[in-house]
């Protein structure tokens, strides 16, 4: 026996007190109406996390604008008072089960598959987004040629970005999380192959951070002290998983610090399975030495040998746990009595990831 695992011990991560170093990863469920509100089924899905024993949870993405930033039908938003309100029940179950709770703020950007707002697609500029939408997110077909984004259009979705932070702490959340990670808009601007312009949000990796930059700056004035501010970033991209970032080390340690530099509290790195090596320099880790700042680590963490590596070697704080935890919503209860754990089933999130289908396969 290695003694209690490492993710078992309470913590204070980014301004919030944590009982452990479990968090949800943030999963696209797109269950709510279709109109964006949170349902009471995804209040309950929370909360069953929260009870199960996890520390923290981090939303599925959640869009910030009535203009372009909506990415799938049902996804949930953030983008009005109704949105917001609808919220509530969801933080107020997972805090009453003693869980913290940050919200994902996400901008499909050119991979948005359905938008009531719009009927086109922006990007950073007008690159057709590579291979097919994804059908468990009732997309199909390929993805449109997005239209280029103005210097208007990005100064809107910055804004958009810091009012939907706004209401997610009026809601009570905990934080927020800007997704920049996934292949979305932020993502794309980083991004050499998406990313083809020449003025100030193109080029080197400077100007191709500035969105992040601009972001997490706005998020933060516009949310005060005492607010936490996480930001995602990925290599791998939902239409392009096996993607790395052509600028190796140096290009992370730019990205990174223009984050950091921007006023994140954190940052969350997502991986997969196989981008742990037995030893040497990790994601999470490099951005934790660049920064100073507290990591999240994402992907294949729900193996112990190297969850107990990431934590006991510092090379982040938190893990999130994403489909062992759908499998397991009370992983860290089991972690710490021992119990054998329910393998992933994929009839989870397909053909639909929703939570009617979810419970259809669980219970079946």
């Amino acid at each position: 026996m290695h003694g209690a695992h490492p993710a078992l011990t309470a913590c204070r991560f980014a301004g919030m007190e944590l009982r452990n170093r479990f968090a949800l990863a943030s999963m696209t469920r797109v269950s709510a109406t279709e109109d964006g509100r949170a349902v009471p089924e995804m209040a309950e899905y929370y909360e069953t996390f929260a009870e199960g024993g996890f520390g923290l949870l981090i939303t599925e993405g959640t869009y910030t604008d009535t203009a372009f930033s909506q990415g799938y039908l049902h996804q949930p938003g953030i983008a009005d008072e109704a949105q917001a309100a609808a919220w509530r029940p969801v933080v107020d179950r997972v805090h009453a089960a003693g869980a913290r709770v940050v919200l994902q703020l996400m901008h499909a950007g050119a991979v948005a598959q359905a938008n009531r707002f719009r009927d086109r697609t922006v990007g950073p500029s007008a690159v057709r987004p590579l291979g097919e939408q994804l059908t468990k997110y009732r997309g199909s077909g390929r993805w449109p040629v997005p239209l280029e984004m103005t210097r208007r259009q990005i100064a809107e979705a910055v804004q958009a970005f810091a009012a939907a932070a706004a209401r997610a702490r009026d809601a009570g959340f905990d934080g927020v999380e800007i997704h920049a990670a996934n292949g979305y808009l932020l993502d794309q601007f980083l991004t050499p192959y998406t990313n083809l312009r020449t003025d100030e949000y193109g080029g080197g990796a400077e100007g191709r951070s500035r969105l992040v930059r601009e972001v997490t700056a706005e998020v933060k004035g516009a949310t005060g002290p005492g607010f936490t501010v996480g930001v995602r970033f990925s290599h791998g991209k939902v239409n392009n998983p096996s993607w790395r970032w052509p600028g190796g080390d140096a290009e992370a340690r730019a990205v990174f610090t223009a984050a950091a530099a921007a006023g994140a509290d954190y940052l969350h790195l997502a991986g997969r399975g196989r981008d742990w090596s037995p030893h040497g320099p990790t994601f999470p880790g490099l951005a934790r030495a660049v920064t100073g700042l507290p990591v999240i680590a994402n992907g294949g963490l729900h193996q112990d040998a190297v969850a107990r590596r990431i934590l006991d070697e510092r090379h982040a704080d938190v893990l999130a746990i994403g489909r062992a935890a759908l499998a397991n919503p009370d992983l860290p209860r089991r972690v710490a009595a021992g119990t054998v754990r329910t393998p992933f089933d994929p009839r989870l999130i397909e053909p639909l990831a929703t939570l009617a289908n979810a419970r259809s396969h669980a219970n079946a």
